[in-house]
């Protein structure tokens, strides 16, 4: 069960916040400049500079439990937070340093990929359950609520803080994203026929999950469950998806016979939609292949921009507050779709009770979350 939402975004410094924005139809995307020597590019930023990874990550982390109604400390609850860039920021900035100077004023040690889940850990008081920091490209995220899943199920925990943090606007990620030409020049067009490229964007979502028995118990409010989930790797290139998409047919698959569903039972989709030629192109036939009846879609990073490893989690927690409100979100930057797909261009009232949120990653990464709304019976 879910029982708890910490998220800040470029829409908003909460999960409501962000979700009347996204509901209206807003983007957060705007030109700037923060490095010398690049060129303005569209970017979703919190604030007028980049963010920092760990003062997001006790944001959010506050905030989810302020909202689950819980108390620290909490010996046996689990971590998994999750970040597919971590402290690159502070990486490169110590580079800089130790070129200039021959050596650098930090502790290196709190710089580490890990100290994201770390300081989640001394934040929480988690001193008898697994402390985990997955990282898997822009899967990050749903990899991340998939772990703290089976956590619950096999009974390492009962309760985890599961999510993800990103902070990824840095010179040296800019400049690897313009090497490879998939960075969008004036916005993000998930699914448009003048879609250009990915925009880069920072954010933050995790959220408490419980076992059906300690949230009644407590009588905890419930945003929904995880029904089950699907993971593959197709391990073809590292940064291409497989043509045909057969790992993430696989994981698709995977995700809906472990959640007992079938396609037909499934009322929206959270694409990944990075606005990208061919992620694009290939989550398009990937969802016509096994949803031929149509299902509505839609990709929020028109709206929040990529924001790489929390990409997914921002996704479920939009996830959560369309079963919570009966209201499916637009992909904002769409104007004219390339595929014949039931594409939500405006919010959009209807009955929700089961949806998928995909996160496709480099390196052949393919995760897809099941999530339902709960009902007490």
């Amino acid at each position: 069960m879910i029982t708890g939402i910490g998220l800040v975004s470029t829409l908003g410094a909460s999960v409501e916040a962000s979700w009347q924005q996204l509901i209206l139809g807003e983007s957060s995307i705007k030109l700037h400049q923060p490095f010398v020597g690049f060129k303005p590019l569209p970017l979703a930023l919190i604030g007028q500079q980049p963010a920092q990874l760990l003062e997001l990550t006790q944001v959010v982390v506050t905030a989810a439990l302020a909202d689950a109604g819980l108390v620290t400390p909490m010996p046996d609850c689990g971590v998994v937070l999750g970040s597919s860039r971590s402290q690159q920021v502070i990486w490169e900035q110590l580079g800089q340093q130790l070129l200039a100077s021959k050596e650098f004023s930090a502790d290196w040690l709190k710089t580490l990929p890990h100290m994201g889940a770390i300081a989640v850990a001394h934040q929480i008081g988690t001193t008898t359950a697994p402390v985990l920091a997955p990282v898997a490209s822009c899967a990050t995220g749903i990899w991340a609520i998939a772990q703290a899943f089976e956590l619950i199920q096999t009974g390492r925990c009962q309760r985890a803080i599961a999510g993800a943090v990103e902070a990824p606007v840095t010179p040296l990620t800019l400049a690897g994203f313009n090497q490879m030409k998939v960075l969008a020049q004036t916005g993000a067009y998930p699914f448009d026929r003048r879609r250009e490229g990915l925009v880069l964007g920072e954010g933050a979502a995790v959220f408490v999950l419980e076992s059906a028995e300690v949230a009644k118990h407590r009588s905890a409010t419930i945003y929904g469950q995880v029904l089950g989930f699907g993971l593959a790797a197709d391990g073809y290139h590292i940064s291409r998806p497989e043509p045909g998409g057969k790992s993430a047919l696989v994981a698709t698959k995977q995700c809906l016979d472990r959640s007992n569903l079938s396609p037909s039972d499934i009322n929206y989709i959270h694409a990944h939609g990075t606005a990208t030629q061919i992620n694009d192109r290939n989550e398009a036939q990937l969802i016509q292949q096994i949803f031929p009846h149509g299902v509505p879609v839609s990709s929020t990073k028109g709206a929040t921009g990529h924001t790489l490893g929390a990409s997914g989690v921002l996704g479920v927690a939009f996830c959560l507050m369309a079963l919570k409100h009966q209201l499916l979100p637009p992909c904002v930057g769409l104007k004219e779709p390339e595929f014949e797909l039931d594409l939500v261009t405006t919010a959009r009232k209807s009955e929700i009770r089961q949806v998928l949120c995909f996160s496709f990653g480099f390196g052949g990464q393919n995760t897809v979350l099941a999530i339902g709304k709960y009902f007490d019976d």
